[in-house]
């Protein structure tokens, strides 16, 4: 509410849940929304409170007709992971953070994005708005020479993956999957490197999970 979110739509299968093992997710009526200037509610809908219309249409329509409705064990999966949501998440920010600042410093690194540190250029704001830490997904370049592909073969403990928000340290070539309907030049444009990766920091031993960046980083193959 203090940044006017109004409606907030979030993943149940990332952070919430924690294990990447259910697909869920949760929409968030903050009460700030005006549901009567919003035209595509069903009359029926609106006889209620007028802050239900919004969450009435969406448990009818989504629920009810599409059948997008958690299993028992998935809400019971979910509900598990809640309970160690605030530790896990920090553990997963503490990692993040030390990670960032080994790569930042490492010679085969070109440039570390994660807002964590100073010189990112939302630093400051991130600094007043994530009070309680910098968020546990960071991304890097490479520097010319190194194929991305072949440093995450070289990974031990980090899993190559397109998920994000487990435990685990998920870490993807960016321009090949996430960008790969994008040209070179619109990537370019986007500041998308053909050597960026992206890595969703999880909750492992700190410095297992640096020992193994600093081998792969390393590694003989590159010379």
């Amino acid at each position: 509410k203090d940044y006017k979110a109004s409606l907030i739509f979030t993943s149940l299968t990332k952070y919430i849940a924690g294990h990447g093992n259910v697909l869920g997710g949760a929409v968030i009526d903050t009460g700030l929304f005006n549901w009567k200037a919003f035209g595509g509610i069903k009359p029926a809908y609106q006889v209620a409170d007028e802050t239900q219309w919004g969450l009435t249409q969406i448990k009818k329509r989504g629920l009810r007709d599409l059948g997008a409705t958690l299993s028992p064990q998935s809400a019971s999966a979910i509900a598990l992971g809640m309970e160690t949501l605030a530790l896990r998440l920090m553990r997963s920010q503490q990692n993040a953070m030390k990670l960032a600042t080994f790569l930042d410093n490492h010679p085969n690194v070109a440039k570390v994005f994660y807002p964590g540190l100073v010189d990112h250029p939302q630093h400051f704001m991130a600094r007043e708005q994530l009070n309680a830490g910098y968020g546990a997904i960071l991304s890097f370049d490479l520097i010319d020479g190194i194929d991305p592909v072949a440093f995450l073969n070289n990974l031990d403990l980090v899993i190559c993956a397109t998920h994000l928000g487990d435990n685990r340290t998920l870490a993807l070539p960016v321009a090949p999957t996430i960008y790969f309907e994008n040209s070179a030049q619109e990537r370019e444009e986007m500041g998308i490197s053909d050597n960026m990766l992206r890595v969703s920091v999880g909750i492992e031993d700190t410095d297992d999970l640096i020992a193994d960046f600093l081998q792969a980083l390393n590694a003989e193959y590159y010379g």
